[in-house]
């Protein structure tokens, strides 16, 4: 698959800053397993990964920010054990 330029995400996000949060969180995702990738593998790294998913309008901010509540919530229904 062709390389992303970060310019292309930053078009879809309109601000370079906020594109590298989104990136990073999209990316933590991926890394850790929790998530799985919206676009093909590609044995590409997981920043790679967000950047495309971005760029394809797959993944946004609201995206992200719901999955990690999302993960909150069942983190905080969980029991604790003692």
């Amino acid at each position: 698959m062709a390389r992303v330029t970060v310019q292309d995400a930053v078009e879809v996000v309109g601000n370079r800053f906020d594109l590298i949060m989104l990136a990073a969180k999209r990316a933590r995702q991926i890394a850790d397993g929790t998530h799985d990738p919206k676009v093909e593998w590609d044995n590409d790294k997981p920043t790679v990964v967000a950047l495309r998913e971005i760029e394809e309008g797959l993944t946004t901010a609201e995206t992200v920010a719901a999955d990690e509540r999302a993960a909150e919530q069942e983190q905080e229904s969980r029991p604790v054990l003692f």
